[in-house]
């Protein structure tokens, strides 16, 4: 991506990590990891589910997101700890996945908790390497948040809309969820503001779970199948992960303002040239 024209206010430097960032956040979303693993026939896999199922993945996401939202808050580490362990977290959400092969819908229940938990304990790995202190509810929020990003591919278009108009759609119950947490502690995922945030998430990332749960239903597939899908479905939200801390670390150094301005340039100069 062409990183020529210069900001006055972000070096060289911080402008090609700006480009990494749109690059990862903007490029591929999650139907597309699978069809490059399984083919184009699973496009339309997330769309197939009948209701029943789409309502069983709602109630899991929905569960799933409580649990590792009480995770986030309560039991991150704030210490840095050198490089993240992507691999290792893709390791442990596959094996967890390969219960999902195996067992379909019914093992959803409980599998998707585990595989997010785990995830979410790699997506605080990459947001303390990109300066974040996990100390700060809203930077815990910020790692819960990774779970409605994705990127802006024509498939994912009615989930995602692009990484600045989510933000943007979660910015207010983020903020406010952080401000009551960091006035009450520890709280119930039912106080009103926070089931909020809960529910918007969820919104995204059950249909992201939806695609997992197709894929992996496809009968040549099996447990193996499955550990495989659970690895995308890891690696997809590292993915967002390191590109939205990326997003933040640059933020702190120049204010969201100029980070926004630059960010869609360089998103709008890679759209023209696909």
């Amino acid at each position: 991506m062409s990183i020529d024209v210069m900001s006055e206010v972000m070096s060289r430097e911080d402008l090609a990590d700006l480009s990494e960032a749109v690059d990862l956040l903007e490029s591929r979303g999650f139907v597309a990891r699978l069809t490059g693993i399984f083919g184009a026939r699973l496009e339309a896999f997330g769309r197939a589910l009948p209701a029943p199922a789409r309502n069983a993945v709602a109630h899991a996401s929905e569960r799933a997101l409580k649990v590792a939202l009480r995770v986030a808050i309560g039991s991150l580490d704030a210490k840095p700890r050198g490089k993240a362990s992507n691999r290792l977290h893709q390791a442990a959400a596959a094996a967890s996945g390969a219960i999902g092969g195996a067992f379909g819908l019914g093992a959803l229940a409980v599998e998707l908790p585990i595989s997010t938990t785990i995830l979410l304990r790699s997506i605080a790995e990459i947001a303390r390497e990109e300066g974040e202190d996990l100390s700060r509810p809203e930077a815990s929020l910020a790692c819960f948040e990774v779970f409605a990003l994705g990127g802006s591919r024509k498939e994912d278009a009615a989930i995602e809309g692009g990484y600045l108009a989510v933000r943007t759609a979660l910015a207010r119950s983020v903020s406010d969820s952080a401000r009551f947490i960091a006035q009450q502690g520890l709280v119930s995922e039912t106080a009103p503001v926070v089931a909020r945030l809960i529910s918007q998430v969820a919104a995204r990332f059950g249909v992201t779970v939806s695609q997992k749960l197709a894929a992996q239903a496809v009968p040549i597939l099996g447990a193996v199948g499955g550990a495989a899908v659970n690895a995308a479905f890891a690696d997809h939200f590292q993915t967002m992960a390191r590109g939205h801390f990326i997003v933040r670390r640059l933020e702190r150094a120049h204010g969201p303002d100029a980070v926004d301005f630059e960010y869609r340039r360089l998103r709008n100069e890679a759209l023209a040239l696909r």
